[in-house]
């Protein structure tokens, strides 16, 4: 079964800070859900490797559509 492309990710948190990621869609999907319903430290998985954000410090997530283009056309 192919795994789907990751996704660019921008987590924001309290003081201006920007963690950028590159997650797949199900570790997306459970970050969201986490976010409003947990509290304390959430372990994310990245291409990057593991991270673990303290959802309490977040303030906003970002993920970047798939329609990303470079250069003038129709």
């Amino acid at each position: 079964m192919p795994t789907a492309k990751p996704q660019r990710v921008s987590i924001g948190f309290h003081g201006g800070q920007v963690l950028s990621l590159r997650m797949g869609e199900k570790d997306v999907a459970a970050l969201n859900k986490a976010l409003g319903h947990q509290q304390g430290w959430h372990e994310l998985v990245s291409e990057e490797g593991p991270v673990r954000v303290d959802l309490e410090q977040i303030v906003y997530l970002r993920v970047e559509s798939e329609e990303h283009r470079v250069g003038f056309g129709a």
